[in-house]
């Protein structure tokens, strides 16, 4: 199957389109009350790999419903205008859910440069997974 565009190419357009924050940067908005990490990754990469602490985990395939008010899974803490800081693993979900969140409107985004593969190899802080409650 030839596909008119692959991965890459989204991946590649996304990346010209949001912005994208440093380890460093990343590191000094881990203590601004303002700034609001998300991290997209499935339930089980939390459970093996953690995760940043006090991130929130808003999974991939329910993150626009979640920031829409309109939703019926609409999550009010997408509404308190706060930056937000998405990643995963590698940074390629996080670019294209950050470029699909500034098209509906979304203020404040962009994401982790490297995603948290490179958040750990830094030595960066980590957390185990938050449990469900933190996630309501």
């Amino acid at each position: 199957m030839k596909l008119k565009i692959g991965y890459q190419a989204l991946i590649d357009h996304a990346m010209t389109q949001i912005e994208t924050v440093s380890l460093a940067q990343a590191q000094t908005l881990l203590v601004d009350s303002n700034t609001l990490f998300v991290d997209i990754r499935d339930v089980r990469e939390l459970e093996r790999d953690g995760m940043i602490p006090n991130a929130l985990n808003a999974p991939r395939g329910m993150l626009e419903f979640w920031v829409d008010p309109e939703s019926p899974y609409y999550k009010p803490i997408f509404g308190e205008g706060k930056r937000l800081v998405l990643y995963c693993a590698s940074a390629w979900r996080s670019a294209l859910a950050t470029e699909t969140l500034q098209r509906m409107g979304v203020p404040n985004v962009c994401h982790l440069e490297g995603g948290f593969s490179s958040w750990k190899k830094a030595g960066l802080p980590t957390a185990e997974k938050i449990s469900k409650a933190h996630t309501s």
